[in-house]
């Protein structure tokens, strides 16, 4: 009952915790008492961590550190306004332009996270004269970007270029409304890497198929950033499509190890982006903290490329090691690795019982996936040593018996 014993209009809310506990899908948030890192403490418990997305370990890195405490020293703890009125420092701007330069792009902005990057730059060049076409499993923070967007949009099956020349073929032939009136823009959107599945998009074919039918590709790389490409570049580098990709979005919270997120692409695509892009113009800015580390980030990722290549190295062992064990790592080509369960009920158990046996392994569950597609994701990084991955080896493979899901 609300006050004075009126009827609760949120009474709805507890009905429906208690229909997600009641099916086993209610997650309780874990909290973490340690710096990030392949070992934490989360709950009051020492685990070994395979669910961060720091991949490359910088967000405990020395020179990270030095670089936000230099940046507070100097610049303060906030940047006090929108970018658009007295939130502009040099710092952002100083960050934007070792972006571009890393991206091999003329022009990058920041937003406050990889999601508002996407749900900031769909809608502002899309609108009802446009299509937007979109692989079916694309992030959550692009499909909200779409449905933000005054644009009709179409769906072309996961990771299939001919599905997408397919849907290409008959916009350009229907064209807009069915009256043979040609699209301002076509844009195709993909992720570089599925998070979810590990995959990686296959590019070159859907950069061909855009190209024949004059449409315009943004990828979001936000889990191919530090893990793909020429020091980390990400996909458009890693298969050689400098110049052939009109928009790159990608985020500062994963393999940069701070928090952001931004766009990459033409001068005149940022230029617009600060005219209308709306999480851009109704945000604070990043700290200069945040800015500054990133900016250093960027650097180490040059200066250190070992870290890439241990990251690659834990992968190919980890993923090698779980198959041998008998699990199933579904179509993962990455370090995001997804150990298939199925069952939700049964994946929320493997995860409880993984944190008992001293490792922190994330399950992901519906809506996140499909009912009968839960996993337990798991991301090794550059900073796992040796020790770390045979004692999350050696308990997957007891939780694994114990439970039924690989042979005893």
């Amino acid at each position: 009952m609300g006050p004075a014993g009126t009827p609760d209009p949120l009474a709805f809310i507890g009905d429906e915790l208690a229909d997600l506990r009641e099916r086993h899908l209610y997650r309780p948030l874990r909290v973490m008492s340690s710096a990030q890192g392949p070992v934490a403490v989360m709950d009051g418990r020492e685990v070994i961590s395979l669910s961060s997305n720091d991949y490359l370990g910088l967000s405990n890195h020395p020179r990270m550190k030095r670089a936000a405490i230099e940046a507070v020293e100097r610049y303060g703890a906030g940047s006090g306004a929108v970018r658009t009125i007295a939130g502009t420092m040099t710092l952002h701007e100083t960050l934007e332009a070792e972006l571009a330069a890393f991206k091999h792009t003329e022009a990058v902005l920041t937003f406050q996270s990889g999601f508002t990057a996407n749900t900031g730059v769909i809608p502002t060049i899309t609108g009802d004269a446009d299509l937007i076409v979109s692989d079916e499993l694309n992030h959550a923070s692009i499909i909200d970007g779409m449905r933000l967007s005054k644009a009709p949009r179409k769906v072309f099956k996961h990771a299939d270029p001919e599905s997408l020349r397919a849907v290409l073929a008959e916009a350009v032939t229907a064209g807009r409304d069915g009256h043979d009136q040609p699209y301002r823009l076509i844009l195709v959107v993909t992720d570089g890497v599925f998070s979810m599945d590990g995959d990686i998009a296959p590019l070159p074919a859907i950069v061909e198929a855009a190209e024949a039918f004059g449409a315009a590709v943004m990828v979001d790389d936000a889990h191919a950033s530090g893990v793909l490409g020429k020091d980390g570049r990400g996909s458009v580098s890693h298969f050689g499509l400098e110049g052939r990709v009109a928009i790159q979005v990608g985020t500062l919270s994963k393999a940069v190890g701070v928090l952001g997120g931004y766009v990459a692409g033409s001068q005149n695509l940022r230029d617009i982006l600060v005219q209308r892009a709306r999480p851009f113009l109704f945000s604070t800015s990043h700290p200069p903290a945040v800015a500054a580390a990133c900016s250093e980030a960027i650097k180490i990722m040059v200066d250190e490329p070992w870290l890439i290549e241990r990251l690659w190295a834990n992968t190919r062992r980890f993923k090698a090691e779980l198959t041998r064990l008998g699990f199933n790592t579904g179509r993962s080509e990455t370090p995001i690795t997804p150990v298939m369960l199925g069952d939700s009920e049964t994946t929320i158990r493997f995860s409880s019982r993984l944190f008992e046996e001293g490792v922190f392994g994330t399950s992901v569950i519906f809506p996140t996936v499909a009912l009968d597609r839960a996993r337990i994701r798991t991301i090794v990084t550059a900073a796992h040593t040796d020790d770390h991955l045979d004692r999350a080896l050696a308990a997957f493979d007891c939780v694994g018996r114990e439970l039924g899901v690989i042979a005893g």
